[in-house]
C-alpha cells in the first residue's frame, strides 16, 4: 500500500544533518512559542480574543476595535501554525531519510499531538476567562512539548541500536531526580505568577489564593535545592570521569540555573518588570532544556546493523 509519505520519500532523501537541524528547529519553535504565550499575558493582551476558537463571536480575526491586544492574541494563535509547520517538517524529514527512523517520526508525531492537545488547551484558558490553574496548565503542557522536542533533537543524533549505559546506574537516577526537581521547580514558578502580578488582562481576573511572598518562597527554596543538587552532579560526574558530553551538560545547567537566580531575585525587588518576567520564562525553558539534555548523555546508542531503507517501506509512520 502506496501512501503519500512512502511517495514522497521517494523523490526526497534529506541527509541526517537536515534530520537533525529539522528537529532543532522543531525545538526552537517550542521555545518560542513559551516565550509569545509569555509575552500574551505580560501585556495584558490574554483576552484581546474575547472568545475561541474565533477571534469574537461574529469575526474571525481581531476588529480594529480591539486594538493592540487583539493583535498580540491573535498572532500567538497564528504562531502556532508555525510551530505544526516545524514539527510537519521534522516529521517528513524522519520518514523520508535514506533510512526510515520510526522512532523519530513517532516522536514527531508525539509532538504534533502535544500542540494540538495544548491549542485546545489555550482555548479553554480564553472561555475560563484565564483562570489561574488553568493557565499554569497551559504552560505546564507547553513545557511537556518541549520535553518531548529535546528527546526527538538528541535522538536525531543517535542510532537505534539498543540502549547502553556509559555511567553506573545511580547517577543515572541522580541525574533524574535532578530533572525532577528542576520540573518541580518550573512548576512552583508557575504558582507564582498565578498568583503574581501580571493576571494576563485588565479586567478582575482571578488569582491563585495563597500568599504570592508564600509561594516565592518555596520558589526560591526551590532553587537553592536544585542549585545545590546540580553542583554535586557536576563533581560527581567529574569525579567518575563520566563522558565529556555529560559533564559539560551539567555545567550548563549550573550557568542557567545561576543566570535565572540572578533575574529572578531582581525582578522580586523591582516589583515584577514584564521585560524581566519575559527573560525569566525563557530561561525556565532553557533550565529545562537543559536539565533534560544531562540524562541523555549518560546513554549511548549505536546504529543498528541492518536498516531497511526508506524508499522500500510499504507503509507510513504512525
Amino acid at each position: 500500500m502506496r501512501t503519500p509519505f512512502s511517495l514522497l520519500a521517494e523523490r526526497w532523501h534529506p541527509s541526517a544533518a537536515q534530520v537533525r537541524l529539522a528537529a532543532l528547529i522543531a525545538l526552537a519553535m517550542s521555545v518560542v512559542i513559551v516565550v509569545t504565550g509569555g509575552a500574551v499575558r505580560l501585556t495584558g493582551s490574554g483576552l484581546g480574543c474575547s472568545t475561541w476558537p474565533t477571534c469574537t463571536s461574529a469575526s474571525l480575526t481581531p476588529t480594529p476595535a480591539m486594538g493592540v491586544h487583539g493583535i498580540i492574541e491573535f498572532t500567538n494563535r497564528m504562531l502556532t501554525y508555525v510551530l505544526c509547520a516545524a514539527v510537519g517538517w521534522a516529521i517528513l524529514a524522519a520518514r523520508c531519510a535514506p533510512v526510515w527512523r520510526r522512532s523519530l517520526t513517532r516522536l514527531g508525531w508525539a509532538q504534533f499531538w502535544v500542540v494540538m492537545s495544548n491549542a485546545v488547551l489555550g482555548g479553554i484558558t480564553v472561555l475560563a476567562g484565564l483562570n489561574p490553574y488553568v493557565v499554569a496548565c497551559h504552560m505546564i503542557a507547553a513545557l511537556a512539548l518541549v520535553w518531548v522536542a529535546v528527546l526527538t533533537w538528541e535522538r536525531a543524533k543517535e542510532g537505534d541500536g539498543p540502549v547502553r549505559a556509559l555511567v553506573a546506574e545511580p547517577l543515572r537516577k541522580l541525574a533524574n531526580v535532578l530533572v525532577g526537581v528542576v520540573g518541580a521547580l518550573v512548576v512552583a514558578g508557575t504558582l507564582v505568577t498565578g498568583a503574581g502580578h501580571h493576571p494576563g488582562d485588565s479586567s478582575d481576573v482571578p488569582r491563585i489564593p495563597i500568599n504570592y511572598d508564600r509561594l516565592a518562597q518555596v520558589h526560591a527554596d526551590l532553587a537553592f535545592v536544585t542549585v545545590g543538587l546540580s553542583l554535586a552532579v557536576i563533581f560527581v560526574l567529574a569525579a567518575v570521569k563520566a563522558p565529556p558530553a555529560a559533564r559539560a551538560r551539567a555545567r550548563e545547567l549550573f550557568l542557567v540555573l545561576l543566570a535565572q537566580g540572578v533575574i529572578g531575585y531582581v525582578q522580586y525587588f523591582t516589583d515584577v518588570p514584564e521585560v524581566l518576567v519575559g527573560l525569566h520564562m525563557l530561561g525556565a525553558s532553557l533550565t529545562w532544556i537543559a536539565a533534560l539534555r544531562i540524562p541523555l548523555a549518560l546513554r549511548g546508542r549505536a546504529d543498528e546493523p541492518a536498516a531497511v531503507p526508506a524508499q522500500l517501506q510499504e507503509t507510513a509512520a504512525v
